[in-house]
């Protein structure tokens, strides 16, 4: 049997000193204090101070809120107050607000300053509806469901009290009512969970005229249109931007002629159907016939900042040509034509015959008419006919202004039509080149 081998202590360890049974047994047999130190690892990282950038930033939002809760006590007080001017945010924004920098905080536009001399007005007003047909928002539409199903139901039967529009139930309603409070006052955070699941539900509009759409603040107005245009359907999104999103803008850009930054950046995220976007806020807007200039230039920052599918865009420029002209048009035009799509010929077609129908206008037409028609010959001037060159030639005789038309007229004479065969020059082949295989010499 070989010897226990010892066990090495290293130099850091301190050896045991031996103590009797006699001890032992009466060690075991009390508490003793042992000599154990708790070391605790402390950061002190969360100890420092803030960043001062991220102070200032603090600091910055506080006086800014401390400044509107004062004017909104004066306006209480006032009446006929000066209605305190909107918060100018930057270009770039993002979902977290911790994330925006501080150049936007401090007053760089999102659409360029608008400003609107009295003649301009006049201008445009000479083309404007003179009869507009009013617009219609949600709750109208609802108001007027529930008469023709109450008429309905009244006439054919007598009791037939399920064939009413679902009827809510009263705790359902409350509840919405409750959501309702929430969105007016909304500004940021999380949504009432009640209000995600609307856009699945099959009498969505019924539940959204309970929540009173235009009692909405702006900041709840964009969540709700990324809420809906992410769940909907496009003809869906098609009516929540035509009956809730545009009289929103339209109200805001007549009470204070700015539009407020959440409502700018639902109009982006409105984007996200086109289709829906087209049919439900374009198109409607310059049917009405009563698009000011201010609603043009901001609609249409938005259209041209943002990338469009092709067909979504003619099918645009083609609606556009064929309606009733307005100012507004030819912002529009001018917008979709910069962006430099391929257009298929019968959109080009539709434009020129846009342009013709002014040969015998006796109205002076607006510079914005002229640059449009400039801005489709810089673009389009060899996919027209030679028919439609000489016709749009003759335009310039009837129609024109002292500085564009030249730029028009140049651009068209050195236009090469889509209906010229350009002929290439053959080339001979030359005489020094040798056609037969060199043979190869040892």
């Amino acid at each position: 049997m070989g010897k226990a081998k010892r066990i090495k202590v290293s130099a850091g360890e301190k050896r045991k000193t031996k103590v009797g049974l006699a001890d032992q047994i009466e060690a075991d047999k009390s508490v003793t204090a042992k000599n154990r130190q708790k070391i605790r690892n402390r950061n002190d990282d969360d100890e420092e101070y803030v960043d001062p950038t991220l102070t200032k930033k603090i600091l910055l939002q506080a006086r800014r809120q401390q400044m509107e809760m004062e004017e909104e006590n004066e306006e209480g007080r006032v009446s006929g107050s000066v209605k305190k001017p909107l918060t100018k945010l930057g270009v770039e924004f993002s979902d977290n607000e911790d994330e925006s920098s501080e150049d936007d905080v401090q007053g760089t536009h999102y659409y360029e300053n608008i400003e609107i001399s009295e003649e301009d007005e006049r201008a445009l007003e000479k083309f404007m509806a003179k009869d507009p047909v009013p617009m219609r928002t949600l709750a109208d539409i609802i108001m007027e469901k529930l008469t023709e199903k109450k008429t309905e139901i009244e006439t054919q039967f007598s009791d037939a009290g399920t064939m009413q529009m679902q009827e809510l139930d009263p705790k359902v309603k409350v509840m919405y009512q409750g959501v309702r409070d929430v969105l007016s006052k909304y500004r940021s955070g999380k949504l009432p969970k009640a209000f995600k699941i609307i856009p699945s539900l099959r009498n969505w509009e019924q539940i959204l005229y309970i929540t009173e759409p235009p009692r909405w603040s702006a900041a709840a107005m964009y969540q709700a249109t990324r809420i809906f245009a992410s769940n909907l359907k496009d003809k869906m999104a098609q009516r929540f931007y035509n009956l809730v999103l545009l009289p929103r803008i339209r109200d805001d850009l007549a009470e204070y002629k700015r539009l407020n930054f959440h409502l700018y950046q639902a109009l982006r995220k409105a984007l996200f159907k086109p289709a829906g976007f087209m049919k439900g806020i374009l198109l409607p807007l310059l049917e009405s016939g009563t698009c000011t200039l201010r609603e043009a230039v901001i609609i249409g920052s938005v259209i041209a900042k943002n990338s469009i599918p092709i067909l979504h865009s003619s099918a645009a420029i083609l609606k556009i040509a064929e309606m009733d002209y307005t100012g507004a048009n030819s912002i529009f035009l001018r917008i979709f034509l910069d962006k430099k799509y391929a257009l298929p010929y019968r959109v080009i077609d539709g434009v020129v015959f846009h342009f013709l129908r002014f040969e015998r206008d006796t109205r002076e037409l607006p510079v914005l008419w002229h640059q449009a028609f400039l801005t489709f010959v810089q673009r389009y001037k060899c996919d027209i006919s030679s028919e439609q060159k000489e016709a749009l030639l003759k335009l310039l005789k009837k129609q024109s202004h002292h500085v564009i038309t030249h730029e028009i007229r140049r651009e068209l004479q050195n236009a090469k039509c889509r209906d010229v065969e350009m002929t290439e020059p053959t080339t001979e082949p030359m005489n020094d080149i040798q056609t037969e295989p060199m043979s190869c010499q040892d």
